[in-house]
């Protein structure tokens, strides 16, 4: 039996973490949730799961949640998510929490002996020198939510980072991978929501779109798994069934396959090491009948040369990269800047941004509060980049 803390119980991994929760009640306990500001569905979480304590962001809505819930603790804002991250009952604290709010939790987790299981991505393209540094130091593990990080983890099994030639993260292309370079600038925000593999929330289905996620995703790698980020490749691949693989020096290459559902990465994550039982995924490779692959276009998706440069750059250029694409993507979906507008702005943060070297925490917090008020200058004048 784990003891779970979730932190963004109300997301789109939240929810998926909460069916997991219900299927296997004799693996996983939820002892503590967290939500933003969906507090119905909190009240609903914590009756069904009766943790001993949930946070909520402001506290006006603690109060209303204290009248509805019996026998649970309610706590707010930031030092409710500390709280819960050190809980002393929980063995390992999953952090979903859009943005970079997850970042300090996290590092309280780790501090308290506990493991942690990421899917807000931020937390290691910001700081993932310092979140793995830490976790080495304190003994506990890091374990990837994500898909393609969950193959990963999957396929190298403990091996040796020497055995390794190349990570290859896979990528569904999104909704564009077909469109041409020429339509880009008329992309709708209600076309770039439109996933063809995944249902997931606004800001990562927009960075999906962009391939911003995997240019994310590419950097969270080469923390997770101490590779190099020449040897973090990306692959298309349609279908989304493999979803990740890991090439080795002898040029065998193993994969980890199934039918796109976060609930399988998740349930791996917080039974790992033991594997659970579970009939939710079901992959019927007659019916998928074949697996395409295509080198991706870095002319229509320059996210990915971006996320490459600021991966190998390192310091404060993943923060920075982080930050501006947030207020691009929440620009686009506001409709003040076109699509391709997305990088546009990203990158002209990035070339006025001085890099700092193995920064602090404090430095990176502090280049990540520049960039925001860089790219909302930049998205400001957003009618000569669009």
């Amino acid at each position: 039996m784990k003891n779970v803390v979730l932190l963004g119980s109300t997301g789109s991994i939240g929810t998926s973490t909460a069916k997991v929760a219900g299927d296997l009640p004799e693996d996983i306990r939820l002892v503590g949730l967290a939500a933003g500001g969906n507090d119905a569905l909190l009240a609903e979480q914590a009756k069904q799961f009766q943790p001993e304590l949930v946070s909520i962001g402001s506290p006006e809505k603690a109060e209303g949640l204290r009248s509805q819930l019996d026998g649970v603790r309610v706590a707010c804002g930031e030092e409710g998510l500390i709280e819960l991250a050190t809980l002393p009952s929980a063995d390992i604290v999953l952090i979903a929490i859009v943005g970079t709010a997850g970042l300090q939790p996290a590092l309280a987790a780790i501090r308290a002996g506990k493991d942690i299981a990421v899917a807000s991505k931020e937390i290691l393209v910001m700081a993932g020198e310092i979140v793995m540094a830490e976790a080495r130091k304190h003994g506990v593990n890091v374990l990837p939510v994500d898909s393609e990080h969950s193959a990963i983890f999957q396929c190298l099994d403990g091996r040796p980072t020497e055995s390794v030639r190349r990570l290859i993260l896979t990528a569904s292309g999104g909704p564009f991978r077909q469109t041409s370079i020429e339509q880009f600038a008329d992309i709708t925000v209600e076309q770039a929501l439109k996933h063809p593999s995944w249902v997931m929330g606004r800001k990562i289905t927009i960075d999906s779109a962009t391939m911003f996620n995997k240019g994310l995703e590419m950097i969270e790698a080469r923390w997770l798994f101490n590779i190099p980020m020449p040897q973090v490749d990306v692959i298309v691949h349609p279908q989304s069934v493999v979803h990740s693989m890991v090439e080795f020096v002898d040029g065998s290459v193993l994969s980890q396959l199934s039918t796109p559902d976060m609930c399988l990465p998740i349930q791996y994550a917080l039974t790992w090491p033991s594997r659970a039982a579970s009939d939710r995924v079901q992959t019927d490779f007659a019916a998928l009948g074949r697996l395409d692959f295509e080198a991706p276009d870095l002319a229509k998706f320059p996210a990915l040369g971006q996320a490459r440069r600021a991966g190998e750059t390192g310091g404060t250029l993943p923060a920075v990269l982080n930050a501006a694409n947030e207020i691009a993507v929440d620009a686009f979906c506001e409709r003040q800047m076109s699509f391709p507008g997305i990088s546009d702005a990203v990158g002209q943060v990035m070339d006025c941004h001085q890099v700092v070297e193995h920064p602090t925490l404090d430095e990176i917090i502090e280049a990540d509060q520049w960039a925001r008020e860089t790219a909302r200058d930049v998205v400001g004048l957003g009618q000569a980049i669009a």
